[in-house]
């Protein structure tokens, strides 16, 4: 049997001269060994039913010759070793972090500028909830998350463009194997309008849309977190001012004490001992204090960075009715909680996806026009020198056999719809105990801050009369220091109870989805995204 395959020896060298540099590698894994067989067997059928001027003897020869070219042509090209790491290659990014400056607020000029700016009052007090406003439109992630809502409202678009017409064009060169036809040109132009699909593009849209809502949804969740954050800043900030406060006074208090003792050690009333115990609790007080400071300017940093301006001269005022607003005891609508509707959206795009694959099963119909003009050279549509064709047809198309791959997607979104419905009831059982654990809080700690009250009161008595009895000597300086710590454990430990309360607060809101409401965010522009209640 001979075969008309022209001359393969220039068809060889021209077609590895065009790709040497860009050699095919992907039939030639070990993991992929048959697609790499049948595609060498497809490229033989390929060369061996072009027609030229050469004449082949026998099968077994051209069989040889188009193995060889293959295997020059689809070889394996080194790869990059992805388990070394590079330093000098991944820091060559640029970092633009230009947005993220601040300001000092540190001289008085700073503080008017703030204050004509309306950020804080002339007695150097802010708001909460102009605190939680300033934070929000300055962070990034807030831009980042408001980028990505875009990018999902631009896939909408995309998807709808398969409702339109596509139209795409170019050129080709001639047949290569046909030393006549190498010179000749063909411009063509083609265009498809699809007619009918069964709503394949339709579920595209569709979910596309739930990945916008889900995207909305996360930008929510975003903005909770980050209100939250800012309060729980300026609880810790007003907490440690208080704790200061009360270790300050203890200092003060056991100062008081170490005068009396030093007092009557030079009358010789009481022994020297009593002094120095009373310097060790006076050094220990003085320790404290700092410790506290040390809490306190670790949030007002904390709190710096998310205003980016100082916070230490600033007066943060809770609002007073923060326990109203939160409606603790109230019923929760868990259809306003980001974390329940994001989970309930998915459970929507774990349909739509079943239901996309299911309309994968049908076919296509497409109306499809082609024209091609032939330059210096025949048009092979027509045979005609600088020809040209035109066409109009109907195409009808639809998926007959993938490997399996349909039944796989069947399976693989059946799994995916029962996997975002039990993460439904994650999510719920999950709110449910933060809100019950929250209540409980609540409760029990407003009951524990009673009992405090009334042992600082007694505490307060009795340094009253340990003071008495102390000066008549039927008190050691040990009793009397011991009674005035008691009175500041116990204003201390009132403090952290009132803010394990408001903590309790602002994580209830933070959990029930009423951060919007509570912190004023409804129908204000946010970096460019509005809520809407």
């Amino acid at each position: 049997m001979k075969f008309d395959v022209g001359n393969w020896g220039s068809v060889q060298q021209m077609v590895l001269k065009n790709y040497q540099e860009s050699r095919i590698n992907f039939l030639t894994n070990s993991h992929v060994g048959e697609p790499k067989k049948i595609g060498l067997i497809f490229f033989s059928i390929l060369l061996l039913s072009q027609q030229s001027y050469a004449q082949v003897d026998d099968i077994g020869g051209m069989s040889n010759k188009v193995k060889t070219f293959a295997g020059q042509l689809f070889v394996t090209k080194p790869k990059v070793d992805f388990t070394q790491i590079n330093i000098q290659q991944l820091s060559t990014f640029p970092i633009d972090v230009s947005a993220s400056t601040e300001n000092t607020l540190e001289s008085i000029d700073d503080q008017n500028k703030m204050f004509n700016d309306g950020i804080i009052t002339k007695e150097n007090t802010m708001e909460v909830n102009r605190a939680v406003y300033i934070a929000l439109q300055r962070r990034p992630e807030i831009t980042q998350s408001v980028a990505l809502v875009a990018e999902k409202n631009s896939n909408i678009d995309v998807a709808e463009a398969a409702y339109f017409p596509q139209i795409s064009g170019g050129f080709s060169l001639g047949d290569l194997t046909k030393s006549g036809n190498r010179g000749t040109q063909i411009y063509s132009i083609n265009a498809t309008q699809m007619l009918y699909d069964f709503g394949q593009i339709k579920a595209n849209v569709t979910s596309e849309k739930v990945n916008l809502f889900i995207s909305q949804i996360q930008t929510l969740d975003k903005i909770d977190s980050i209100a939250y954050d800012v309060v729980d800043a300026i609880l810790n900030i007003n907490r440690y001012k208080n704790m200061m406060r009360i270790a300050q006074k203890q200092s003060d208090g056991i100062a008081k004490i170490e005068e009396i003792a030093k007092l009557r050690a030079r009358a010789g009333i009481s022994s020297q001992a009593d002094s120095i115990q009373a310097e060790s609790n006076f050094e220990a007080a003085q320790a404290g204090l700092i410790e506290q400071e040390n809490f306190l300017q670790q949030y007002q940093q904390k709190l710096r960075t998310y205003l980016g301006f100082s916070v230490k001269n600033i007066e943060f005022k809770i609002p007073e009715d923060l326990v109203v607003e939160s409606n603790l005891y109230e019923n929760i609508n868990y259809e306003t909680i980001p974390s329940m509707m994001e989970a309930a959206a998915k459970v929507e795009l774990s349909i739509l996806l079943k239901e996309r694959v299911k309309l994968s099963n049908y076919p296509t119909v497409n109306l499809k026009g082609t024209l091609s003009q032939a330059v210096n050279g025949i048009n092979p549509s027509n045979n005609q020198n600088n020809g040209t064709e035109s066409a109009l047809t109907v195409e009808v198309s639809m998926p007959i056999y993938e490997g399996g791959a349909r039944s796989a997607k069947a399976k693989s979104a059946n799994f995916a719809e029962d996997a975002s419905k039990a993460q439904v009831n994650a999510v719920y059982l999950n709110l449910v105990e933060q809100i019950r654990i929250l209540r409980e809080q609540v409760d029990n700690t407003q009951k524990q801050i009673r009992i405090l009250v009334k042992r600082k009161e007694t505490a307060m008595k009795t340094r009253e009369l340990y003071q008495e009895q102390y000066k008549l000597g039927t008190r050691s300086i040990v009793d009397l220091l011991s009674a005035e710590q008691a009175i500041h454990s116990a204003a201390q430990e009132i403090e952290t109870a009132k803010y394990r309360i408001y903590s309790a607060i602002v994580q209830y809101i933070r959990h029930t989805g009423q951060t919007r409401n509570v912190y004023d965010l409804n129908n204000i522009s946010i970096q460019g995204f509005k809520i809407q209640p």
